[in-house]
């Protein structure tokens, strides 16, 4: 399943970040990496973009950026 598949208050582990190039490191820049836990906090009304916890920081990212992470249920 894919980080934009996910419901809003799930608890998820990062398996992998799919995608090349300067998208790849934008999301790894942000402290989206293999193994890490996410929470997602809430998704804006019209869907983009995602609130999400990641190791004790908020963060914003868009829906196009979620459905390269594939995660599953911790």
């Amino acid at each position: 399943m894919t980080l934009k598949e996910a419901d809003v208050g799930d608890t998820l582990k990062v398996l992998k970040i799919n995608g090349e190039g300067p998208i790849k490191r934008r999301i790894m820049d942000m402290g989206i990496t293999k193994g890490v836990e996410i929470y997602i906090r809430k998704v804006a009304p019209l869907g983009d973009p995602m609130e999400l916890n990641i190791r004790g920081y908020e963060l914003s990212l868009r829906k196009g950026d979620a459905e390269m992470i594939e995660v599953e249920k911790v």
